[in-house]
């Protein structure tokens, strides 16, 4: 309080004008001022007052090329330490607190900058961080460009006036966050064709930043080999035959290692991480933690051995944590909820539910976890509580209309969704929704089959029903669900049936994870596709388990801990491409 009291009496007596010491002149206007808060704010003020180069005893100062605007909110932030950021001054003030060496002032802007990043100003904003140093910001806007490439490039101006060098160190990152190689291909057509006299003569660069390999059969055969830049050059022909050797093994014998080593196949790292955590796995709780690289069709194993084994438990992500949520050990259910901070890979428990879940059903609505059911060793429940994560703590809400156990829940449009479930006598195919602006549930349309140990996902703007147990048989079968019509119907049944299991939506597939198919826990997983309406089978996970539940981590900046180790690999298309091509 008294170092702020301390710098209000500064700024009155330059407002005041005495014992003013110095004046500094910008297209003739005159400001006022003491040399020595401009010299601690600014290394700039101390070598213009106080080196050798500058006569001590003067007084009088000319700053050119400074609009006087600019210079006014300069000495304001020598005194007050605050500076107003708008959309119309940020480019100036940057340049300002680069020339005067303003750090304060350089990061206001940044963050400024950096909170208004979008698909029109990112490279923009990216090319000017470079020009004035602020290595922060260039950072989160390459950033931006590399988790928005495919809009970026298709919506953004400024991508078309990016250096052939700016646009290969995009290209070629692994970071770049495209699900297939089509849209760099796209891409790189795009910004080709904004100058095509000067430009048409780097595909051989760019082409080799290209991992082809990963690219559709389809879009490769008749897009890619077609175009008018290479169709017709025999010298293209040996990269081609690799192309289609790469994309045969790839699909004949899956993802290897040796992908790694080639450029043609190395997968883009993941924008997000399915993780498959704990469950129930050859009679008993197991703790393993497993991470699904999207790109390269892995599971990573990332337990850490802190975990707590909880089976038949829920998970959520919120606000940059992993919560799990209830469950039990074997022998007594939980109340008891852990978070993980996925960047520092620490756990801590925080504060318990009110009441003992197991076989809960978990879903995240407006900043809030809501826990639905369960079971607590005695009795099923109806009640539901909601985790307010900044004020730790637990609160009651109205309770469902059904008791629920082994049910599943989702959130869509502003309400919370939960399907199915045990009662304790049968499986149900109820369902119901809670408004939490009148804190109400209603049924809904029932489900078509009755459904315990049940998946519920919101996917493609409706809610999605996979698999379960009807009281006889596991299922394969997936019903979706429509809010506007308030009518079920029925979708493409999965390859193999399962009840608790994992499910969550990545990369706009919808994938279902392990569980139990009636005979034993298993690894297998599968993967829904929406616009295909068909079912996937992927990399099954190294550890088979029921009762494990699945979230999705999106945008880690240490993403490396959870995807296929990356290592350098010997690009040995990128060298063929440099010596057969381009000389």
């Amino acid at each position: 309080m008294e170092r702020n009291n301390a710098w209000n009496i500064f700024n009155e007596l330059r407002l005041g004008g005495p014992l003013c010491d110095v004046v500094i002149e910008v297209n003739g206007v005159k400001f006022t001022a003491h040399k020595i808060i401009l010299c601690g704010c600014s290394p700039y003020f101390r070598a213009l007052f106080a080196s050798g180069w500058s006569d001590t005893g003067r007084h009088e100062f000319s700053i050119p090329d400074v609009p006087s605007e600019i210079m006014k909110l300069v000495i304001d932030y020598a005194y007050t330490h605050s500076v107003p950021v708008t959309v119309e001054n940020v480019e100036s003030l940057l340049v300002a607190a680069d020339q005067f060496d303003i750090v304060g002032m350089m990061q206001c802007c940044s963050k400024f900058l950096e909170s208004h990043l979008c698909l029109e100003n990112c490279t923009g904003i990216f090319n000017f961080s470079g020009i004035n140093w602020c290595p922060e910001l260039r950072q989160s806007s390459f950033s931006f460009i590399l988790h928005n490439f495919k809009e970026v490039a298709t919506v953004s101006q400024e991508f078309l006036e990016l250096t052939l060098p700016q646009l290969c160190d995009i290209i070629e990152k692994d970071e770049l966050n495209v699900s297939q190689e089509d849209v760099v291909f796209d891409a790189i057509l795009h910004w080709i064709r904004h100058e095509p006299a000067s430009r048409n003569a780097h595909i051989s660069v760019l082409l080799s930043k290209v991992r082809m390999g990963r690219m559709s059969a389809d879009y490769f055969m008749y897009t890619l080999k077609n175009n008018d830049l290479l169709k017709d050059r025999v010298e293209y022909n040996p990269l081609f035959i690799s192309t289609l050797k790469a994309m045969y093994n790839l699909n004949m014998n899956g993802p290897s290692p040796s992908d790694f080593d080639n450029l043609l196949t190395r997968p883009r790292l993941p924008s997000a991480i399915l993780l498959a955590i704990s469950g129930w796995s050859r009679g008993s709780p197991t703790n393993a933690i497993e991470a699904y690289d999207t790109r390269a069709d892995r599971w990573v194993n990332v337990t850490r051995g802190e975990e707590r084994p909880r089976p038949y438990h829920g998970a959520a992500y919120l606000d940059g944590f992993v919560y799990c949520i209830g469950g039990f050990d074997g022998v007594v259910c939980f109340n008891s909820v852990d978070k993980f901070n996925p960047v520092t890979r620490k756990w801590q428990e925080v504060a318990p539910m009110h009441s003992r879940r197991c076989y809960v059903s978990v879903a995240v609505l407006g900043g809030f976890i809501y826990a639905m059911g369960g079971f607590d060793g005695h009795m099923r429940h109806n009640t539901v509580e909601r985790y307010h994560p900044e004020a730790n703590q637990w609160t009651q809400i109205s309770p469902m209309t059904e008791q629920r156990s082994d049910a599943s829940a989702t959130a869509l449009h502003g309400k919370v969704y939960i399907c199915g479930g045990f009662n304790g006598v049968e499986s149900l195919f109820t369902a119901e929704c809670y408004n939490p602006l009148t804190d109400q549930w209603d049924t809904i349309a029932p489900m078509t089959n009755r459904r315990s140990g049940i998946g519920i996902v919101a996917y493609n703007e409706q809610i999605y029903a996979v698999g379960g147990f009807d009281g006889s048989n596991r299922l394969r079968s997936m019903e979706a669900y429509n809010p506007l019509t308030n009518r079920w119907r029925d979708v493409a049944a999965m390859f193999n049936p399962r009840s608790n299991f994992g499910i969550e939506v990545v990369d706009g597939l919808l994938f279902a994870v392990g569980g139990f198919n009636g005979f034993t826990t298993t690894t297998n997983a599968e993967y829904y596709d929406k616009n295909a309406d068909s079912w996937c089978s992927i990399r099954e996970m190294s550890v088979g388990r029921s009762g494990l539940s699945c979230c999705v981590v999106p945008a880690l900046p240490s993403i490396t801990q959870y995807a296929l180790e990356h290592q350098p690999g010997l690009f040995l298309l990128e060298k063929w491409m440099c010596i057969n091509i381009t000389t």
